[in-house]
């Protein structure tokens, strides 16, 4: 296992004055599953006032819990102290830390095999726990008794299932049935972190192993809504799946993009409340476009989203279903309905939708889509106006040629917006301009 160079120069000094130092953690696992680790974590039975005398450029991010930030270049790195977590009083944090000289102590008190491993180049890899053979077979396990691990942080049930996600792991029996007995302890945890483990299962390889937090009980804690969709079934020929399987099954049809994600995790979750069965037994569920965006929009907030993602998803989800006519004119007023930036990825959404469904007609929305992603390519390609900014008048245009400052320029600028919409060779300058001084 080979350390970068910084991080051997900062272990080397701790050891040069008489302490230990290890990376430790989530770096040593990705470095033996040959990833680049995003941080590297170093830990050692130097006390951070001790820390902060071996080296030139700290930092005090966590000097309470025993870390302290080293500054090499441009690079941070964080150093620990080896430390005995306290009492756990709120499912998420230890009353007290006590430091400790012992490294098999510190790791003891870690999450799960596989991240309670340490290294240096003298003493090799420190594995007490397992990690190595649970890597090997691909498991999540917690160190010691899950029921503690859980009990002193809740949020450790959230990051078995994103790692299971990331790494595509199974989740060790103990552990899954611990998760299950205490999954309502997640209610304890504050909504931005259970977003940004969401976030992060979301944007994994496996996506759809939300289906695990599903199974363990977790996403009845802050996705009940998921689990609506999941005993929704949907007896329609475009359909094979549950409301939530196809929801699943969607979620591997987009690239690992955070909006695209969470528009497929959200676009038929109002499926389960706009329900209803015709005289020959077959479902439908009129309006869930409308619904399904309404319901992401208060998901999104009560789980603390940025409004940026969460706005996008709610536009893509509103329109997820939308009828768009195959021709340049009604793809030019799609754009401008849903978006310059987000057209492109709303056929991204409509790719996956189908591709989850059922093979009934499948041919014929393929061809369907091909053509819109062609015309709407066309469009691209001839420089199409396609939104007021494109126009070629602005307001102060339309102030020089006369028109007062109000509302009044808004609406002439949309005026000529339907016309280009209908028309792209009268985006002209003189031709726009001509048509105000006609209507005056």
């Amino acid at each position: 296992m080979k350390l970068p160079e910084n991080v051997k120069t900062i272990i080397t000094t701790l050891e040069n004055a008489g302490f230990e130092g290890y990376a430790v953690g989530g770096c040593v696992r990705d470095t033996l599953l040959h990833k680049n680790p995003d941080d590297w974590d170093i830990t050692t039975n130097a006390s951070p006032i001790e820390v902060k005398k071996l080296f030139p450029c700290t930092i005090d991010t966590g000097i309470a819990h025993g870390t302290v930030t080293v500054l090499i270049g441009k690079e941070t790195f964080e150093v620990t102290t080896y430390r005995i977590d306290g009492e756990y009083e709120d499912a998420r944090h230890p009353k007290e830390v006590v430091f400790t000289s012992c490294l098999s102590e510190d790791l003891k008190r870690r999450d799960f095999t596989i991240n309670a491993m340490a290294y240096n180049d003298k003493t090799g890899i420190v594995d007490e726990f397992g990690g190595i053979q649970d890597l090997e077979a691909k498991i999540i396990r917690c160190v010691g008794n899950p029921e503690e691990r859980f009990t002193e942080d809740a949020l450790r049930m959230m990051r078995a299932v994103r790692f299971s996600g990331q790494l595509g792991y199974e989740i060790e029996f103990t552990t899954g049935q611990a998760i299950n007995k205490l999954a309502p302890t997640l209610s304890k945890i504050s909504a931005e972190r259970i977003c940004t483990e969401l976030t992060k299962l979301m944007i994994s390889e496996h996506p759809d192993y939300l289906r695990k937090a599903y199974e363990l009980g977790m996403t009845g804690v802050f996705l009940p809504e998921f689990d609506a969709a999941m005993e929704t079934e949907q007896n329609n020929p475009h359909h094979c799946y549950s409301v939530g399987e196809h929801i699943l099954h969607s979620l591997l049809f987009v690239r690992a993009d955070k909006v695209l994600r969470f528009a497929m995790l959200f676009h038929d979750m109002g499926k389960a409340v706009t329900k209803s069965v015709d005289e020959k037994g077959v479902d439908h569920f009129y309006g869930h476009g409308k619904i399904s965006a309404e319901m992401a929009d208060r998901i999104m907030k009560r789980l603390r989203f940025d409004n940026d993602t969460r706005q996008k998803v709610v536009r893509l989800v509103s329109y997820h279903d939308l009828k768009i006519k195959l021709t340049p004119e009604g793809v030019r007023r799609a754009v401008v309905k849903i978006g310059e930036d987000l057209f492109p990825i709303l056929l991204e959404v409509k790719r996956a939708d189908f591709l989850s469904q059922s093979m009934f007609k499948r041919e014929e929305k393929e061809k369907e889509l091909q053509q819109l992603e062609e015309i709407y390519q066309t469009v691209l390609k001839n420089g199409d106006c396609v939104s007021i900014k494109m126009l070629a008048v602005t307001g102060s245009d339309l102030i020089a040629a006369g028109m007062k400052p109000g509302k009044e320029i808004g609406e002439a600028l949309q005026e000529m917006l339907n016309l280009v919409l209908k028309e792209p060779s009268l985006n002209t300058k003189e031709y726009l301009l001509s048509c105000i001084s006609r209507k005056e």
